[in-house]
């Protein structure tokens, strides 16, 4: 399988706070606490050494074994993983997702496919210690919207259903709908019963949502040392009761995160999330919603519910799990109950984790290297070489499709369309009249400046007209090269973000995910895509 790398740079789908982390720009040193290289483990694993004991490494081993046995999943070798979390010189490497309908985007695939292969370099790198590739389940998150769908085939499978509260605790007994949709779309092939076989594997009834996406994950993975965590836990959460008592008692986070997310914006980037008073849900069955500071106390978003500020802190402490971070907490949730080196993420997560350094230090947690995940496109063979025909390459296909159209006239044109030539040779003569003009009288200056002005306009506007007259003649050519970036682009969404892995089951076949562990390596950061035969 032919295989191209592109920087992110050329590819034109990352932020400047992105690319300037991955650079290292000077400007965003004091926003991380180490780069994500190896170079820096050994480091991080001693500071991370010295603020996780014991007894927190009981607390998640307890809290994973219950995790795992009300799931029905506890095999003998993930209790076994799990009890090597007890160890001191285990360590662990975390990415984490939204619970999309069986797996949603293709990017859910490449997170934890980037984090199992990153765990296995720190294990070359550090033999004498254990490194754990984990997968954090959003299962507190509430946006059933984002979550309820997927597309196949060219359907969208949607699953209906009225939902309120954490997505995690859904009952998957509705699904069955969508399981007759999907058996009448994925044929009998050998790759539609495979994919139909996974589904019925993760979505039995009986189970929620958190729990068919455990035993999914692991259906997938199953040969890799993965471990998968649902943080909607109360032995977890118990952990985590001293950051929500100070978040609500003293707005400590909050503080924090402002003051990390103001020097962001006055270094001229974007922030990713908006930091809040309070960075805390209230959280029940059929409840998730915002925790609101008020002059009595603090009230429920979008309820009646009402708390003095003792009341609500008796509860920390009696009822942890009633307690949600939103997504800037979560981080730090994370790393406060997981003995965890480094972080996978998008480049979203990349760009809200930056807003937490001063927060992370006001809380005494180790901040984790945070990597980038890899962005991974699949373009097939014969796509790439109606592309080159056309004299193009792959990276012009990441422009945006006015400039393609452009190159693909330009590079395909029997007539020069780029006036550059002619403005440089009209701007030479213009210096001989300033020159002139500075010899004069100084009003000759400004007649001169004009007329420059009004000829390089008319030299932009022919080049202008030649270029639709040649796009014109194109049209059919920039259409077919129009049509082969929709591989890359379907519906104009960059296909890791659109596609389904179903998609890349039935066009690569069932060693699909062999295919992406080969060629994925999270410390290479570049855009991949994969040319493959289809």
């Amino acid at each position: 399988m032919e295989q191209q790398r592109l920087t992110y740079q050329e590819t034109g789908q990352f932020s400047k706070l992105v690319l300037d982390y991955l650079e290292q720009a000077p400007a965003l040193e004091s926003f991380y606490h180490r780069p994500p290289k190896l170079e820096s483990l050994e480091a991080q694993i001693q500071e991370k050494s010295k603020q996780f004991d014991l007894q927190d490494r009981t607390r998640l081993v307890q809290g994973l074994m219950n995790q795992y046995k009300s799931a029905s999943a506890l095999s003998p070798e993930i209790e076994s993983r799990i009890n090597a979390l007890g160890n001191q010189q285990t360590f662990t490497v975390t990415t984490g997702h939204q619970l999309n309908l069986f797996t949603g985007p293709l990017y859910f695939l490449y997170k934890i496919i980037g984090t199992i292969k990153l765990a296995e370099q720190y294990q070359r790198a550090c033999p004498d210690q254990r490194f754990i590739p984990v997968f954090w389940m959003a299962s507190e998150d509430h946006d059933f919207e984002e979550i309820s769908h997927f597309k196949t085939k060219g359907h969208k499978i949607q699953w209906d259903l009225n939902s309120s509260g954490p997505v995690g605790r859904l009952s998957t007994e509705s699904l069955k709908a969508v399981r007759t949709d999907l058996a009448e779309i994925w044929d009998k092939s050998e790759k539609g019963e495979f994919l139909l076989s996974l589904f019925d594997q993760a979505y039995q009834s009986g189970r929620s949502l958190a729990q068919a996406t455990r035993i999914l994950v692991h259906a997938l993975f199953k040969d890799d040392p993965l471990l998968v965590i649902d943080g909607d836990d109360p032995v977890l959460k118990a952990r985590f009761s001293t950051v929500v008592h100070n978040e609500l008692s003293q707005g400590l986070c909050a503080q924090a995160i402002k003051r990390t997310t103001d020097a962001l914006v006055q270094q001229g980037y974007h922030k990713q999330v908006h930091p809040r008073q309070i960075n805390l849900f209230y959280c029940q069955d059929g409840l998730r919603e915002r925790l609101i500071k008020d002059s009595d106390g603090f009230s429920v978003d979008q309820t009646a519910l009402k708390f003095s500020q003792d009341e609500l802190l008796k509860l920390v402490e009696s009822e942890p799990q009633n307690f949600s971070p939103n997504a800037l907490l979560r981080p730090l949730y994370q790393e406060s109950i997981l003995p965890n080196l480094a972080y996978l993420g998008g480049s979203a997560e990349v760009a809200y984790w930056l807003q937490l350094g001063e927060c992370f230090k006001a809380c005494q947690v180790t901040f984790p290297m945070v990597y980038l995940r890899n962005s991974v496109a699949l373009f097939p063979e014969k796509a790439m070489r109606k592309v080159e025909s056309m004299n193009m390459t792959l990276s012009n296909l990441f422009l945006k499709e006015q400039d393609l159209s452009r190159q693909c006239v330009g590079s395909n044109s029997n007539l020069p369309i780029d006036f550059g030539p002619q403005k440089k040779h009209l701007k030479q003569q213009f210096a001989d009249l300033y020159d002139l003009a500075s010899r004069t009288d100084p009003s000759f200056l400004g007649a001169v400046a004009a007329q420059e002005k009004k000829q390089l306009k008319g030299l932009d506007r022919l080049e202008q007209r030649l270029m639709r007259a040649e796009k014109r003649k194109n049209a059919d050519l920039i259409q077919r090269l129009l049509k082969q970036r929709e591989y890359l682009f379907p519906e104009g969404i960059l296909q890791e973000r659109k596609e389904n892995m179903s998609w890349g089951f039935f066009e690569l076949g069932l060693d699909f995910l062999a295919l992406l562990k080969k060629h994925i390596d999270p410390s290479d950061q570049r855009f991949l895509t994969l040319i493959f035969k289809s």
